[in-house]
């Protein structure tokens, strides 16, 4: 059986090599994949278009702009004269969000009363919005926090305000909450996933349409070992791949590695082994590689979407959160992430482990059946 399976081993090892541009494929597309989605896939808002209508013209509401443009977050594109500039430009895309400051802005300051801004934001994109409104928030509060210190008489106690909460934010595992640091992991399993179901489903169907599945299997191979020698390869092709793109995350995009390689290995290995097992199953259902692809991108996208890559599981319908049970995906997020930034190891990430290695047995398990089962008919 070893020697059987070690010339099979060998056979798929032989042809990946041969097929200079299949190893271009596995490789080249990869990093250019987790480049593009490590910059690009962030909720971190710079540089939102903004116009300004001052209506104000004075020393205090000039200061308040400057702020906007400080943080680095707002470009004022435009200086409007009047209301209906504003609505202009929104409407035609030159902004994202309009600073309003009305007359008497600097006056009601200076006689400690509260001075009303008007900030109009274009909704169509809500995720901006909602995040341009958090930071348009905290450069408020600093700029009113100056003028109350402004206006208070030197070496004075008394006038100061009586606040009854100070708070404090201490965040955890990520001092900057840099969300690449987040997003890095998460690009990291679902590029696997992708990879090598895709190569498991497109290999196996690949020797069903040259016809050169009905000659192996008339040899003394058995369909045990040919399953093994068609999946062992892309499972350490899948190891490889974890390689790869997590030292371009923690090389290129600095994001730390603070937990057990040995765990980081476990949870890799019964990932790998649940994608192997789903790129097989997918191969029985497909006699050409187009259909292949076909249910690949069927299965796939709902599972890269529903693994709480970028939306948190809780935040779906409950039935939503029922499928998410049966997603490799989900799991191994929890796991990376966890390794990744947390540096916690079994004692804690044991529950996802072993719902990874379930969800590995029965995968395996139904696809290794389905699959003799299409061998005999």
């Amino acid at each position: 059986m070893f020697e059987r399976l070690r010339v099979m081993l060998m056979k798929e090892f032989l042809q990946i090599r041969r097929d200079r541009t299949a190893v271009m494929r596995m490789i080249v597309p990869l990093v250019i994949q987790m480049l593009v989605f490590g910059y690009a896939a962030t909720f971190t808002v710079h540089h939102v278009a903004t116009v300004v209508l001052d209506l104000d013209q004075s020393q205090a509401s000039r200061s308040l702009v400057s702020h906007f443009v400080a943080s680095g977050r707002f470009d004022v594109v435009a200086t409007a004269r009047d209301s209906a500039e504003v609505q202009r430009d929104i409407d035609a895309d030159v902004a994202a969000i309009a600073v309003v400051i009305h007359a008497g802005f600097e006056r009601d300051l200076s006689n400690g009363r509260s001075a009303p801004l008007q900030i109009i934001v274009d909704g169509t994109n809500s995720n901006t919005a909602l995040i341009a409104l958090g930071y348009i928030n905290q450069i408020v509060a600093q700029f009113s926090a100056e003028q109350a210190a402004r206006l208070l008489p030197p070496h004075s106690s008394l006038a100061a305000p009586q606040i009854g909460v100070s708070l404090q934010t201490v965040p955890w595992f990520n001092p900057g909450l840099d969300d690449t640091w987040f997003f890095i992991p998460g690009v990291i399993g679902s590029l696997t996933l992708l990879q090598v179901v895709s190569l498991t489903a497109f290999a196996i169907v690949r020797e069903r349409e040259v016809g050169t599945l009905e000659q192996i299997m008339v040899s003394p191979i058995r369909p045990v070992e040919f399953i093994l020698g068609k999946t062992v390869p892309f499972f350490l092709i899948g190891l490889g791949d974890i390689v790869l793109v997590s030292t371009i995350g923690i090389g290129w995009f600095r994001v730390p590695f603070v937990g057990d390689p040995l765990v980081m290995l476990a949870g890799s290995a019964l990932f790998l082994l649940a994608a192997v097992g789903m790129g097989l199953l997918l191969s029985t259902y497909s006699k050409t590689q187009q259909q292949a692809f076909a249910l690949n991108f069927f299965f796939v996208n709902p599972f890269f979407i529903l693994s709480g890559f970028a939306f948190p599981i809780a935040a779906t319908p409950r039935l939503l959160q029922w499928f998410t049970l049966i997603n490799p995906l989900r799991y191994f997020l929890v796991i990376i992430r966890a390794v990744f930034l947390k540096g916690v190891g079994f004692a804690v990430l044991w529950p996802d482990l072993a719902a990874l290695a379930a969800l590995a047995a029965v995968m395996l398990t139904i696809s290794v059946l389905r699959f003799r089962s299409s061998l005999q008919s």
